[in-house]
């Protein structure tokens, strides 16, 4: 196998597990919807955003979904990432807590570099 499919398939496999598991405690933990009082959102945007993630792992993961909504999957996690940064940044969590999500933003674009290098 060449090395930027090993690339793309680790970082996708990382990013898709790192998702199902914000997903799965978007749903489970208290922590969580704890978490999303704190940064002022409403209850049921957590349950939209476990939804979202489960769906968009799934996007990425299938080897026969479209590219077109491959592409969809990567612009929203992109979009949950920079907005979970200004989110933590704008509460006064500091860069600690917003480090998580710069550096799935970072997988993310490995992922995505490699998903277009391939095509």
């Amino acid at each position: 196998m060449k090395t930027g499919k090993i690339i793309y398939w680790v970082s996708t496999s990382l990013i898709s597990a790192m998702m199902l598991f914000a997903a799965y405690s978007y749903f489970t933990s208290p922590m969580a919807k704890t978490g999303f009082q704190h940064l002022g959102f409403p209850d049921y945007f957590r349950v939209e955003l476990g939804v979202a993630k489960i769906l968009g792992v799934i996007a990425l993961i299938l080897p026969w979904i479209s590219r077109k909504i491959k592409e969809f999957a990567y612009s929203g996690f992109a979009i949950v990432f920079i907005s979970a940064i200004i989110a933590h940044l704008s509460s006064g969590d500091g860069i600690k807590v917003a480090v998580n999500a710069v550096v799935a933003l970072a997988l993310l674009a490995v992922s995505y570099f490699y998903f277009l290098k391939d095509k």
